[in-house]
């Protein structure tokens, strides 16, 4: 049977969040075109096996935070937020295309020189042609999170998991920087997270995703071939689910 949305496309369908940071050079702000490169190499690799969408945050443009004590409303931070996500999904597309692989951009926040809006239809359309849909612009709308984005895109596309790419290698009890007793998780329940308040995703998205049944799984994007052993099902990471 088509899954909820979509078609009945054999491949597995997975929507890919990103840190922005993922773009830049370690512990820098910006763009690295190595970095660029490489992750637009890896999700290519994944894309031969699965349909795959991005969201794409914006640490490495802009921080809300960065902001905290000025005169710009959290209105206005969280839209220049958007905006960053915006940048980061044209250097990804057109990093993904210069790897060999189809790419199409959509964003929430509308910007009809740059790309399209996103609608459910138009991601559905770019995995009929084999792209990569890049969907930027986090949601449209201020106070949610790209982590929010990406749970709310994975269910709009019929996701058959949302893939969360960090710099640690799944669900700890406790921050693995600050605690080493903290202990990782194989597998770990939306509940528990929720409960726990586990940082990995913010609590929204644990709970869009519960109430949706799209499993996460948390992995170490560093690792070579991450993403698409991620985005292939295999056992990678940490996975959360149903209880």
């Amino acid at each position: 049977m088509p899954r909820a949305g979509g078609t009945a496309s054999k491949k597995r369908r997975v929507l890919l969040k990103l840190s922005g940071e993922s773009l830049a050079a370690r512990d820098e702000a910006g763009f690295d075109p190595s970095s660029l490169a490489s992750v637009a190499a890896e999700i290519a690799a994944a894309a031969r096996d699965a349909e795959v969408a991005v969201v794409v945050g914006g640490g490495n443009v802009f921080r809300g935070k960065d902001l905290d004590g000025s005169p710009v409303s959290r209105d206005g931070r969280d839209r220049m937020g958007m905006l960053a996500t915006l940048m980061n999904g044209i250097a990804l597309r057109d990093s993904l295309r210069a790897a060999g692989a189809g790419a199409t951009l959509l964003t929430g926040l509308r910007a009809p020189e740059v790309c399209d809006t996103f609608t459910r239809e138009r991601a559905l359309e770019a995995f009929a042609r084999g792209d990569v849909a890049v969907l930027a612009g986090g949601t449209g709308h201020p106070y949610f999170t790209t982590d929010t984005a990406a749970a709310l895109r994975a269910l709009e596309i019929g996701a058959d998991a949302l893939l969360k790419a960090t710099k640690v290698d799944g669900v700890y009890t406790a921050d693995p920087a600050k605690d080493r007793a903290a202990k990782r998780y194989d597998t770990v329940t939306f509940d528990e997270c929720i409960a726990k308040r586990l940082g990995v995703l913010d609590q929204a998205a644990f709970a869009l995703c519960r109430e949706g049944g799209v499993g996460i799984v948390v992995f170490d994007m560093r690792a070579p071939g991450a993403i698409r052993a991620a985005a292939a099902g295999r056992k990678i990471g940490t996975r959360v689910v149903a209880g």
